[in-house]
């Protein structure tokens, strides 16, 4: 049976940054896996990642790969698909990993039921448990399966994101912190960030 080449060393990493595991870091873990074994590893912002929804998974991409919230090189768009686009800015080259949907009776009817009183807060204690080793047992087979299994590599959707700009920080003439010129409103004439804004211009 196949398994991740990640190293166990880095896995640890990404379960120390997520604070738990789940079987969405490991699906993370996989989906970096593919990235760097087709794209390689961002030192600076050369590597480009666009995540298609704020999933666990994003945790393990951001560790595994060095493409980062902070860095600027990862753009999350909250489109609620397991979908990672990664573009490679010295030639080009750029692909798209996506989850592939689950086969027809593929999964637990137990598991589903506990998710959703997990998701209800309902779980009894013995449940709780359960579910715990339902969770890591379905992560393990993640690390377990062949990738192509797992993904399916496309053509990404959207060019390439331009680079991270600087941007310069205003005063919000309002509470007077400081907030970047490209959040910053304008009312009469007034900057205002984005929260007075909200507070103090009526909707139409």
């Amino acid at each position: 049976m196949a398994k991740t080449t990640i190293p166990r060393e880095k896995i640890r990493e990404a379960i120390a940054f997520h604070g738990h595991w789940c079987p969405g870091l490991a699906t993370g873990i996989r989906v970096a896996e593919l990235a760097l074994r087709e794209i390689g590893r961002a030192g600076d912002e050369d590597i480009v990642a666009v995540a298609e929804s704020d999933t666990c998974a994003v945790d393990a991409v951001q560790v595994l790969t060095g493409c980062t919230v902070g860095k600027g090189n990862l753009v999350l768009l909250e489109l609620g698909k397991m979908g990672f686009s990664f573009y490679r800015r010295r030639d080009g080259k750029a692909i798209r990993i996506v989850s592939r949907p689950p086969k027809p009776g593929e999964g637990s009817d137990e598991y589903r039921h506990l998710q959703a009183k997990s998701n209800e807060g309902t779980l009894t204690a013995e449940e709780a448990t359960r579910f715990g080793a339902l969770r890591r047992e379905r992560g393990r087979r993640i690390l377990e399966a062949d990738l192509e299994d797992l993904f399916e590599i496309k053509e990404p959707l959207r060019p390439v994101p331009p680079h991270a700009p600087m941007k310069r920080s205003l005063t919000c003439e309002s509470c007077g912190e400081s907030v970047m010129e490209t959040k910053a409103r304008l009312s009469d004439g007034r900057i205002l960030c984005p929260d007075c804004f909200e507070r103090e211009v009526p909707r139409p």
